[in-house]
């Protein structure tokens, strides 16, 4: 009888997908060659492009303080939304909890920016851990679980992407019998951009394409014009110095994607190959220039789109997926292919039947919101922006305005749908949780000038 359940056991977890997550941090989109950018060099995550499906309407739904990779991975860890999530993921069960309850071998190494009491609670084994959000690369100190505590930190000796690669590849090598769960938490493109010495990738300045939506500076105060990623440049921004910074975020990029196809080459190799899900993403895009702004800390387009790529058994192959989704319905998606059954307080979508076929609809809305300064609404086409704190509001056509450089909330002939707009964002965020106002009773002006000492458009 024993015997018999063993192996009915066994045959169940052969039957059920690993999991391989390349999680990144800060990269936008639009910086992946095969979806798109002429210029970038991203040959292996356009492996993972051409073997599953993309979404190019996959969104971070924002963040309550100026560290949005925070927030952004507490929602992806818990399947809770923006207004609801622990940022320490301390409350709720997570979503890697529950595959180890499902009997899946978890595993992560990479970056933890939720506090080290939650690693624990989350996955079973973690090694090479960056406890914190950010670091030079080549100097990071790093740390590993054990016994259910994160370790004392040490010196990585080499990049920590390729650190955190040899761990991804070390785990895959010794799993037998369990499924299992794989998340790799790079702490690239985010800045400072370095990669090591001889890398062989490099751009030039001058051979990137203008950004077409490039402002020297923001046309008005967002609520967030001076924090620590805005002063990565100074005022008023300048092409030049835009296109310097890009040309090493995209470098790094490349890295990253090097670091990325040493995964997949291992996993490749394994006996895991053919029934594993591979999932691409990143917490959140970054401006880099678009807008007169440098960082994420706003609900434009190119802070909030996220890159979302997943790949697998029974999962469409080179497919282009127009539903639109939140960062957190990956998890719960993730839940229903495995055949694992997800925290009860989880508030993801299964976007399962958009990976069959690539084609379905998502969610109907997205609601954004970023401290009490933004909030915004997706609704198809149309995207609305509301700053309550100065009383602006912006109206665009994704459609025909793919760069929100026409704000048409001025136009007599789109009034009716601002209207509407803004009354169907103050319904979901109430529906979400959020009690921050949309209008306030005394506004301040919306000029903004730099502060004194960061103007010039030099980098610091």
């Amino acid at each position: 009888m024993l015997l018999t359940l063993f192996l009915a056991a066994a045959a169940m977890a052969a039957d059920r997908p690993n999991v391989l997550f390349l999680f990144a941090d800060d990269q936008r989109a639009d910086t992946i060659g095969s979806l798109g950018n002429p210029v970038i060099k991203t040959p292996h995550i356009d492996r993972i492009v051409r073997s599953g499906v993309s979404f190019e309407r996959a969104y971070m739904q924002g963040g309550l303080q100026g560290a949005t990779c925070v927030p952004s991975r507490a929602m992806l860890m818990s399947g809770r939304g923006l207004f609801r999530a622990d940022e320490r993921l301390m409350r709720d069960p997570t979503w890697p909890a529950a595959f180890a309850k499902a009997g899946y071998s978890t595993f992560a190494t990479g970056k933890w920016h939720n506090g080290a009491p939650s690693l624990a609670r989350s996955f079973q084994q973690a090694r090479s851990m960056l406890m914190g959000g950010m670091a030079n690369p080549l100097k990071a100190r790093l740390s590993d679980l054990d016994g259910g505590t994160v370790g004392p930190a040490r010196l990585s000796p080499r990049h920590a992407c390729e650190v955190f690669a040899d761990e991804a590849i070390r785990f895959i090598d010794c799993q037998k019998d369990s499924p299992f769960v794989c998340y790799v938490a790079f702490d690239a493109p985010h800045d400072p951009h370095i990669v090591p010495e001889g890398f062989p990738v490099s751009y030039d300045p001058r051979s990137l394409p203008p950004l077409p939506n490039f402002l020297p500076q923001h046309p008005f105060d967002n609520g967030e014009m001076a924090i620590r990623d805005e002063m990565l440049l100074g005022w008023p921004r300048t092409p030049q110095a835009v296109a310097g910074m890009n040309a090493e975020y995209y470098r790094y990029v490349s890295y990253l994607d090097s670091q990325v196809g040493r995964i997949l080459d291992a996993l490749a190799k394994s006996p895991h190959a053919a029934n594993t899900i591979v999932v691409y993403a990143a917490d959140s895009g970054v401006a880099r220039g678009a807008h007169g702004l440098i960082g994420k800390q706003n609900l434009y387009e190119e802070s909030l789109r996220v890159p979302l790529i997943m790949s697998g058994p029974g999962i469409a192959r080179d497919k282009r997926a127009a539903a639109m989704c939140y960062l957190f319905d990956v998890m719960p998606t993730l839940g229903a292919l495995c055949g694992v059954k997800g925290p009860e307080s989880s508030e993801g979508i299964n976007l399962g039947p958009v990976l069959a076929t690539g084609e379905g609809a998502g969610r109907p809305r997205l609601a954004f919101g970023y401290r009490k300064s933004q909030r915004a609404l997706r609704d198809g086409p149309w995207k609305l922006i509301r700053y309550p704190e100065v009383d602006r509001t912006q109206l665009f056509n994704l459609e025909t305005d793919p760069f929100e450089k026409d704000n048409l909330s001025d136009k007599p002939e789109h009034a009716g749908r601002g209207k509407d707009m803004l009354l169907a964002l103050e319904r979901d965020l109430k529906a979400l949780g959020d009690t921050a106002p949309l209008v306030v009773d005394h506004p301040k002006p919306a000029g903004w000038t730099p502060p004194r000492g960061r103007r010039g458009g030099a980098a610091p």
